[in-house]
């Protein structure tokens, strides 16, 4: 279905006067950050009820004073939030931004009741405000995360999305269709496209064509879209984009440039102008140098503990393995690690003693994706291997390649010898970094995933590797597991 040639003559004689209806897609924003906001005061309020509660020993101890620093906190949390950006309908969903914001929030109102009870010559009870921030702090974080998990849903089932025009060559709007697609929770939804040059048909990857490059503005307005992306696009250039982004700027439309670097994380790009230019500044991943130390003493002492801590479920796991079908209770095999050294990996035995002899009597029967072989009711699996399988527990010995530094505790899928003898130059950049024992293709579906898209995350983890990253992968590994999505 394209944008019709009555409906365009109609918004062109109304000229710059039409308005799409925008209350309906930024309804469940305004919803949201009401929410947010509310969460963020009452936690606030709850924080310092606590505080002072413990303090004085009971509410009705509390000094005057204190009554009224309780009363200003959610007011005073509020304002701060608010300076920090905490309630930028742009970072709705992205769970990095909204609780650095949070955090930055906290701070702000840390220094705010520091410097007034210097100046006002306050004397505020230390136990109190060591008490109050740091939960006020955790608490709002929380709310902030149920709310975000909560949204999450709404838009795996469609609803609180950003309707999107995606504009440019036909092959790219169809990549950026079937990507978000993929990953919904990211909440934009493309309605509809303009395409440079000719259009094979009136849909592309299942949405309508709307029209040309010069159509942008009345599709907006016919398929009541808030937000316009625009890809790499040549015939885009400077002074027809500024253009757009003049007329969309009267709708309050959203405009987005997606770049042609691709998997390329914020913190790597800086935009600075040069000669009345803003130029894009691509920094080199950080695969080497103090931080890469410090991963490394993370993953050792992490590895560490865990093998002291998990000892005893390591003994019972060895019986379980040894009664059900007797044979070692390890399994070693080769993979290829960081600059395509080999190493030993080691698991917990989940398979029979000859599943190696007996595998090309199933190879017709391969469900994995492509490349490596993958059965979900493998019947080379023993009773206890599946029940292993199920939780992840086959890989608790990799712990062992971690403390030796064959590997990491996140990085990309350790890769079999001839898998990577299969790689070409740009999917050996993902033998830049140690392997891991979890990482991006485990929280994304593991063994459910196309090779492509498995060996697309590995690079995405690669170019934007972080601490932070590392952090929110593991911590994400534990639903991943918990869910066994893909995991047999």
């Amino acid at each position: 279905m394209s944008v019709t040639e009555e409906a365009i003559g109609a918004q062109v004689q109304r000229g710059n006067a039409y308005r799409p209806s925008m209350s309906a897609p930024r309804a469940w924003a305004s919803s949201y950050l009401r929410r947010a906001s509310i969460a963020d005061c009452a936690c606030a309020l709850a924080a310092g009820l606590l505080a002072a509660r413990i303090r004085f020993g009971g509410l009705e101890q509390i000094p005057v004073v204190y009554v009224f620093l309780l009363l200003a906190t959610p007011v005073m949390w509020y304002f701060c939030v608010l300076l920090a950006g905490g309630y930028d309908s742009r970072v709705i969903g992205l769970g990095s931004d909204e609780f650095r914001r949070i955090i930055n929030a906290a701070l702000g109102v840390a220094a705010l009741v520091v410097i007034t009870s210097y100046l006002t010559h306050l004397d505020l009870s230390r136990s109190y405000v060591g008490l109050a921030l740091p939960w006020a702090t955790v608490a709002d974080l929380g709310c902030r995360y149920l709310l975000r998990k909560h949204l999450h849903l709404r838009r795996g089932r469609g609803s609180c999305n950003h309707r999107v025009i995606a504009v440019g060559h036909a092959d790219a709007v169809a990549d950026l269709v079937t990507t978000l697609r993929r990953d919904r929770y990211h909440g934009l939804s493309v309605v509809a496209s303009c395409v440079a040059g000719e259009a094979d048909g009136e849909r592309l990857a299942g949405v309508p064509v709307a029209g040309a490059l010069d159509q942008v503005a009345e599709a907006v307005s016919a398929y009541d879209a808030d937000t316009v992306a625009v890809l790499a696009c040549p015939e885009m250039g400077p002074a027809r984009l500024r253009e757009l982004a003049w007329t969309l700027e009267k709708t309050g439309t959203d405009l987005f440039v997606a770049p042609v670097l691709l998997d390329v994380a914020g913190p790597r790009t800086t935009i600075r102008p040069v000669a009345g230019l803003p130029l894009m500044y691509l920094d080199h991943p950080d695969l080497s140098g103090g931080k890469q130390v410090i991963k490394g003493l993370f993953d050792r002492a992490t590895a560490g503990g865990a093998l002291i801590l998990l000892a005893p479920l390591f003994i019972t796991i060895a019986l379980a393995i040894k009664v059900i079908d007797p044979g070692p209770v390890f399994f070693r095999q080769s993979r290829v690690g960081r600059d395509g050294r080999r190493f030993t990996v080691y698991k917990f035995r989940t398979m029979r003693v000859d599943a190696e002899r007996i595998k090309a009597q199933y190879a017709k029967a391969n469900e994995g994706n492509g490349v490596l072989f993958k059965l979900r009711r493998d019947p080379r699996v023993t009773k206890t291997g599946r029940w292993l399988r199920r939780w992840s527990l086959d890989e608790l010995p990799q712990l062992v390649n971690v403390l030796i530094g064959d590997m990491s505790l996140v990085g990309p899928r350790p890769a079999l010898p001839e898998e990577a003898a299969r790689y070409c130059n740009q999917m050996r950049r993902r033998l830049a970094v140690k392997p891991g024992i979890t990482g991006l293709w485990q929280v994304s579906g593991r063994s459910d995933l196309p090779w492509e898209e498995a060996v697309r995350l590995d690079m995405r983890y690669v170019e934007n590797w972080s601490f932070a990253l590392d952090l929110q992968i593991l911590w994400k590994t534990c639903s991943a597991v918990l869910g066994g999505t893909g995991a047999y």
